[in-house]
């Protein structure tokens, strides 16, 4: 597991347990439904990060006999779980609130000025926690020789399989943007005296969450159920295979990502005729140690090639 990427968990955790409890003070002082929104939004991140945490652990067991191929997927799952989890207590309760407030009638939202310093204090360490994820998740277009340009930030996004950095960027991405709609909310009302306000800032936060909960849980899905490396991997590893001169075509190459670090690829090879035993087991090697220089983050284990020999006519 990267360094980078528990640096950035770290971040994300501490930052959003100083935040959660100033946000529930400030939710008790000046009775403002977008701040007890974002108190909860805190307080579901701060368990988030927990559960990554926890994922990033168990994810590095030894394999067992039960699990052959090691526990790498268990940090998909518990990303999966994360982002249920925004859904279901963040999400739900940001709306549940909002509504509440609505339909309760105008109030006065007292002590404005707490949830300013809170929101501006939230705002800062959230935005120093997306500058390490950031930091973390650009890493893989730098090593490639890419500019980071939003296209590039996009494609790496959608490629990614470090379901914990693009956690902590959606969380935190979201956790700015909740922070904005609040101080909206809330100014609005302070000016208008209307709390409707306030009220609709929190269910646009819930609104909000739960967009980016069903888009981490999609993410997570593909991973659970089986995600294949790369196109752009995919055809390197075949040109690379197809380059080694004893080698006719590759037939067929299935690939699947048993974790973080850890992916299972099967490639059938056609190779020429007159190969000894030898020769073709020097070629087997060499079609390991192609796929190994694009993907070094492969488990050698988990690399099986299937050898067929053209037969004479």
């Amino acid at each position: 597991m990267a360094v980078g990427s528990k640096k950035a968990v770290y971040a994300a955790l501490f930052g959003n347990l100083g935040v959660a409890i100033s946000k529930f003070v400030a939710a008790l002082f000046t009775g403002s439904a977008a701040m007890w929104a974002e108190a909860y939004h805190s307080a579901s991140d701060t368990f988030n990060q927990v559960l990554l945490l926890f994922g990033m652990k168990t994810s590095v067991k030894a394999a067992s006999y039960q699990h052959q191929f090691g526990y790498g997927r268990d940090l998909f799952f518990w990303s999966f779980i994360v982002a249920t989890m925004l859904f279901g207590i963040s999400g739900i309760l940001s709306l549940e609130n909002g509504a509440s407030s609505l339909l309760h009638g105008n109030y006065k939202i007292e002590n404005v000025q707490i949830s300013y310093i809170i929101l501006v204090i939230a705002f800062g360490f959230e935005a120093n926690a997306l500058r390490i994820a950031l930091k973390q998740f650009t890493k893989g277009i730098r090593g490639r020789g890419e500019k980071i340009t939003p296209s590039s930030m996009i494609n790496e996004f959608k490629e990614s399989k470090d379901t914990v950095i693009l956690t902590v960027i959606v969380e935190d991405s979201a956790a700015l943007l909740g922070i904005a709609i609040a101080a909206i909310g809330i100014f609005l009302s302070d000016m208008t005296g209307n709390s409707v306000y306030d009220g609709i800032a929190s269910l646009l936060i819930g609104s909000i969450l739960m967009f980016f909960a069903f888009f981490l849980a999609k993410e997570n899905r593909g991973l659970i159920i089986g995600e294949s490396i790369t196109a752009r991997e995919y055809r390197r590893i075949v040109k690379s295979i197809n380059d080694i001169p004893e080698v006719n075509r590759v037939i067929t190459m299935r690939t699947m990502h048993l974790g973080l670090d850890d992916i299972l690829i099967g490639v059938q090879v056609n190779l020429i005729d007159n190969l000894d035993t030898d020769k073709i087991e020097v070629v087997t090697d060499i079609v390991e140690q192609k796929i190994m220089e694009i993907i070094p983050k492969a488990n050698r284990e988990h690399i099986f090639v299937e050898i067929e020999r053209e037969r004479i006519k």
